[in-house]
């Protein structure tokens, strides 16, 4: 499809027209090669998308522009078929939203018409180099789904998997499935009215997954090796020291969490004293009728619950572990339940009883119990044998003591069982330490738990904490790895009714993933995209910058030290494009040659003519929506400003900042996502890795005499967009006291 017959369609509604004169956007058009060139008040309207339609046939055209509105808005409107290429210019939110109006009676002002005019010649440029994409499709895509642990979670996934009619294979490490409801003697309430206590009925549950058809379940089983890549994950499963095989589409690691080390309780005499226990080990004395002191077995009359034991503190656990205050609220009641002549005293930091557990708690507080927000100082036994407690009482403002307490029960937090060798303390001094590190390397941690066949590490890399998460507010159950999901308390700290949200939540996902795989499109977050990279290897140095720096662990290597594309594991962020020092890896629509024809495009007035350009990068994710939403609020900035969208700022090749200097821009802006310790950047660490890049390029400018703040990274995410037009005048106004690029009356 190298030669592209263009139609261009220029909306002159949503107050477009009133900003500036749409005859300069036409013969922009025009004079850019454009073979059709129309406008209309709204060309998202019935009658208007027939006229396209109708061009596209009587004219031959297999090239679409529509300048208007933003691509988020109305992009199914503009589907004309898959031979033809639909490209969208913003005239509307970063034009003629953010600019004044043009005086019709001066055309050497006429700053908004130029810009938007400007929009349309990068569209058109864009659109001339590239190609459609052609999806990847699997000969024999598998759309089985692999659920890894067998507890609630696992158990849940397999079963709403399998009745939306998907094979499943689940894998249970212990001889039996139910994982943690195996040693619970009750349930917190897992449905309405959210007061009574349950039983696991695990039993039955077990029953539900053996009579499905579409489930295959291997207990006393792991897995020795997982290779492959969605659609296409060949498992090798060792049970009882038979190898098995089987094929699958998407995996969900639903292997939970362990309670805290038992060193991060001696704090609080855990180990010192028999008659301290935790709670995993009350559940185990319930579940045998009778709750006792474990140091002679009598009753017990006085029991105090402590909660966060070893939890909420940056030198054991730092992290709520969500579950516990419930799990207290649950064991109080039925303390009261197998001796209701015993009194329960609990002591908290905050009781988080959220929702609908709300009821929950309420209920607790009627059995009697106490509840002390207090700090517990000191566990000492006292002469009778019992238990004497100091603690500070925070609501009273007082030091008080409890004696003659028969059995302490410490509530742990939990650690998701892909954490295992991670140190939070060591984390979290990683994280803050300000060196010169370029990228903090994936944690792959040795948690013997998928074993996979990938050239970053055998485990899923792990945010913070230790829970495998690619990014938790905008991506729940979505790994680093694309195709692997993961659910339950491995994937953050959580109670049982959420747990099994979870899982149909993740079981959801991985129906997605094999389907959307199958297709040939890309998962999340760039669904349905059909294009993937291609690597011209003749050119390749294997200089391994690509497989290091892919976030998704999409990129193998072959006996040679050349880069294997996966292209179902792709996310289609161009993270490797941006990477790669000798420009070899592209894809069909998104390529470094693209975006360096669009960058060149542009006419650049000369220095005399006093009208400066800035060209900003601007992340798809949150930076193009945050301008978007500065659009829609009519908010001002500078007219000098020219937006390229990047697929992510990781993208971000560094010859384009060289083409962008060397074609006369005064500045370039990157503007990409926030990163940090919550991940806020969609494809994992974009925006970080331009920063590492763009600080090389500063070294380049000043040898080539140019000044080094002529280009700058920010942050934003998309509530930052009030704060935009101020970030692109003050850039402006900086670049000013530069002055002109002086390259640019030599490009």
């Amino acid at each position: 499809m190298s030669n592209k017959k263009i139609g261009v369609y220029i909306c002159t509604g949503c107050g477009i027209s009133d900003v500036m004169n749409i005859e300069v956007l036409e013969e922009a058009a025009d004079e850019n090669g454009a073979a059709v060139c129309h406008s209309n008040e709204a060309f998202c309207g019935k009658e208007a998308v027939e006229i396209i339609k109708k061009d596209i046939e009587e004219e031959g055209l297999n090239a679409v522009i529509i300048a208007g509105c933003s691509g988020r808005i109305n992009y199914d409107v503009f589907d004309f078929g898959k031979e033809v290429i639909v490209e969208r210019a913003n005239i509307r939110e970063h034009v003629a939203w953010v600019h004044d109006a043009d005086d019709p009676d001066d055309d050497e002002e006429n700053h908004t018409a130029l810009h938007a005019a400007d929009v349309i010649i990068m569209a058109i440029a864009k659109v001339n180099s590239m190609e459609l994409p052609e999806p990847y499709k699997l000969e024999d895509p598998s759309k089985a789904i692999l659920v890894v642990g067998g507890g609630l979670a696992g158990m849940t996934a397999a079963a709403e998997a399998a009745k939306a009619g998907y094979k499943t294979v689940l894998i249970e490490k212990e001889e039996k499935l139910g994982g943690w409801l195996n040693k619970v003697y009750k349930l917190t309430p897992l449905g309405e009215p959210y007061t009574e206590l349950e039983d696991p009925d695990i039993d039955n549950r077990i029953k539900e997954l053996e009579d499905n058809p579409n489930i295959t379940i291997y207990t006393s089983a792991k897995i020795n090796k997982i290779s492959g890549a969605p659609g296409m994950f060949d498992v090798i499963i060792d049970k009882n020291g038979e190898q098995i095989t089987e094929r699958v589409g998407a995996v969900i690691l639903a292997s939970g969490a362990v309670p805290v080390e038992k060193e991060k309780l001696e704090y609080l005499n855990y180990g010192k004293y028999k008659n301290i226990i935790t709670h995993p080990e009350l559940e185990e004395m319930a579940k045998k009728g009778k709750i006792v002191r474990p140091s002679d077995g009598k009753e017990v009359k006085k029991v105090v619950f402590i909660q966060c034991a070893g939890s909420r503190d940056k030198e054991k656990l730092p992290y709520c572990s969500a579950a516990c205050c419930v799990d207290t609220l649950k064991q109080v009641l039925y303390l009261k339940e197998l001796n209701p002549d015993a009194m329960a005293y609990v002591f908290y930091k905050d009781i988080r009883a959220s929702g609908v557990y709300e009821h929950f708690y309420k209920k607790t507080q009627e059995t009697g119990a106490v509840f002390i927000k207090g700090e517990v100082d000191s566990m000492e036994k006292s002469g009778n044998g019992m238990l004497s407690l100091e603690f500070e009482d925070i609501l009273m403002g007082s030091k008080s003591k409890l004696d003659d307490v028969d059995l302490i029960v410490l509530a742990t937090g939990m650690v998701p069982t892909t954490a295992f060798g991670t140190d939070f303390k060591a984390t979290e001094e990683a994280e803050s330490d300000e060196s010169e590190e370029a990228v903090p390397k994936d944690v792959i941690l040795a948690s013997d738990i998928l074993n996979l066949e990938y050239r970053q590490g055998p485990e899923l890399p792990t945010l913070k904490y230790g829970f495998p998460d690619s990014h938790f507010i905008c991506f729940p159950y979505e790994t680093r790895r694309t195709g692997i999901y993961a659910a339950g308390s491995v994937r953050a700290p959580m109670d049982m009714a959420k747990a099994i949200t979870d899982a149909t939540g993740a079981a959801l996902k991985a129906i997605q993933c094999v389907e959307i795989t199958a297709k040939g499109m890309a998962c999340h977050p760039r669904s349905g995209d059909l294009s993937y990279p291609e690597i011209n290897l003749k050119r390749c140095t294997q200089c391994k910058r690509c497989t290091e720096e892919c976030p998704f662990g999409a990129i193998n290597e072959d006996a040679d030290t050349n880069p294997v594309m996966n292209p179902t594991r792709c996310r289609r962020c161009g993270t490797c494009m941006g990477a790669c020092p000798e420009r070899v890896i592209s894809f069909k629509n998104y390529s470094v040659p693209i975006i360096g024809n669009m960058i060149k495009e542009i006419e650049i007035p000369e220095e005399f003519e006093e009208k400066p350009r800035i060209l900003v990068f601007a992340c798809e994710n949150d930076a193009i929506p945050a301008l978007d939403m500065t659009g829609m609020n009519r908010l001002k900035y500078n007219p000098w400003v020219r937006i390229i969208p990047l697929r992510c700022l990781g993208s971000l090749n560094l010859v384009w900042i060289a083409d962008a200097m060397g074609r006369g821009y005064d500045g370039v802006l990157l503007m990409g996502c926030k990163h940090g310790e919550d991940y806020q950047c969609h494809f994992i660490k974009g925006s970080e890795l331009a920063e590492i890049r763009l600080s090389k390029v500063s070294e380049t400018l000043d040898r080539l005499g140019l000044e080094s703040e002529r280009v700058k990274a920010i942050e934003v995410n998309i509530m930052d967009y009030m704060e935009i037009p101020k970030i692109l005048d003050e850039f402006a106004e900086e670049l000013e006291e530069l002055g002109p690029n002086p390259m640019k009356d030599f490009a």
